[in-house]
């Protein structure tokens, strides 16, 4: 007795190669599906590829500059008018055991001008500071053109400006002059930007003997920079107000300067969710494109389908034939959009200075995405093309 029949199964071979020809058959249609697809996945993998890229910069930024870094600002009494700090605070805050280095700037009252053709209340935005001739290696600051101030130069009406405040009073080269107060002060140097402490790059530094000489400066500093052992920072910080000012703590306002990087980290997470989402649903249009392609397939295959019907092919044949379809379209949109969004960070990256970083687990979830994108997108059009019946699939004009 012979064994009973049983239908032909389609190899995986030749299931993809009877989905890719349904795909050449149409390709501008097909082309434009899978770049809704494309788009979605490459703005999800840059946006992650661009977020991790600024992290890295951002955290290797934190490491060159050090998070050990405390300041302590002169805050306002109950009038809203600043306390002063002791004149011997730089000298109290050395004493402490972990503190490695000490050093103060104050606010000095000048008005700054680019010549003393300006009017006194043209002053640019730039304010003048006395700073200490170790304020730029406690800060990890560097000078771009010319030269920092020295033991000769802090007692001479010389400035050190700060890149903005150079750029403000059209400053572009030392040895050029500018008017503090009625007071002709010569550039010696002009400082790259400090990223620990911005408000730094728009004043004019002198030393605190010239601000004393010139400007009349009383010797109470108005910020105090420490830079401490890492491991005793916040050692450091529980007791730096106390030391600073006994017996008055709330007069002294510590803070950490390398927190507001790390809290502009932590934004970066909000925006890159923000355009997490804006990528999803560029890949759920690109989804629905998919679907759309599909469905517009089965009715237009109708004889075809009611032919390969005819000739033994089961309903799983033609199920398997259209969902493969819409993988094949899926994925091809998947892998553009995956290298497209990789292309794009690299390229933003090296403009920006930074080191490119794309986590292979956005690629994978990418790709993963577009999977499972083509599996829903044709599931309902391929179940309909294997319900038709072979008769009325032929019939149909």
């Amino acid at each position: 007795m012979r064994d009973p029949l049983k239908p032909a199964r389609l190899s995986l071979r030749d299931t993809l190669r009877v989905g890719a020809v349904g795909l050449r058959a149409r390709r501008a249609r097909v082309v434009l599906s899978a770049l809704g697809i494309a788009i979605g996945i490459a703005t999800m993998v840059a946006v992650v590829g661009l977020s991790e890229s600024s992290r890295a910069d951002l955290m290797a930024k934190l490491d060159r500059l050090g998070t050990n870094l405390l300041t302590a600002e002169a805050a306002e009494d109950e009038s809203g008018t600043p306390v002063k700090l002791p004149e011997s605070a730089v000298a109290m805050v050395e004493r402490i055991g972990p503190v490695r280095h000490a050093t103060a700037t104050a606010d000095i009252d000048a008005r700054i001008r680019r010549s003393d053709v300006v009017p006194d209340e043209r002053t640019a935005g730039v304010i003048g500071q006395a700073a200490g001739i170790d304020l730029l290696s406690t800060l990890g600051g560097e000078v771009g053109r010319g030269s920092w101030l020295n033991r000769a130069g802090e007692r001479l009406p010389t400035t050190v400006l700060g890149s903005v405040a150079a750029e403000r009073l059209g400053i572009s080269r030392p040895g050029e002059t500018i008017m503090m107060n009625e007071t002709r002060v010569v550039v010696v140097g002009i400082l790259r930007p400090i990223e620990l402490v911005p408000n730094l790059d728009r004043v004019a530094l002198v030393g605190f003997p010239a601000a004393e000489r010139y400007f009349g400066f009383d010797g109470h500093p108005t910020t105090v920079f420490e830079r401490s052992a890492d491991a005793s920072v916040e050692e450091v910080r529980a007791v730096l107000a106390r030391t600073i000012s006994p017996g008055n703590e709330s007069a002294v306002r510590v803070s950490r300067p390398s927190d507001a990087l790390a809290a502009r980290a932590a934004t970066d997470e909000g925006l890159t969710t923000l355009m997490l989402g804006l990528g999803a649903v560029a890949l759920l249009v690109g989804g629905v494109g998919v679907a759309n392609t599909m469905v517009i397939s089965v009715l237009e295959r109708r004889q075809e389908i009611g032919l390969r019907r005819s000739l033994g092919a089961t309903r799983n044949a033609i199920r398997l034939q259209f969902l493969t379809e819409s993988l094949l379209l899926s994925g091809l949109g998947g892998v553009a959009g995956a290298l497209l969004g990789a292309a794009a960070t690299h390229v933003f990256a090296r403009v920006q200075g930074w080191t490119t970083v794309v986590p292979l687990w956005s690629l994978a979830g990418g790709l993963a995405a577009t999977l499972l994108i083509g599996v829903v997108a044709g599931l309902y059009p391929a179940i309909r093309a294997s319900r038709l019946h072979p008769t009325v699939a032929l019939n149909t004009a």
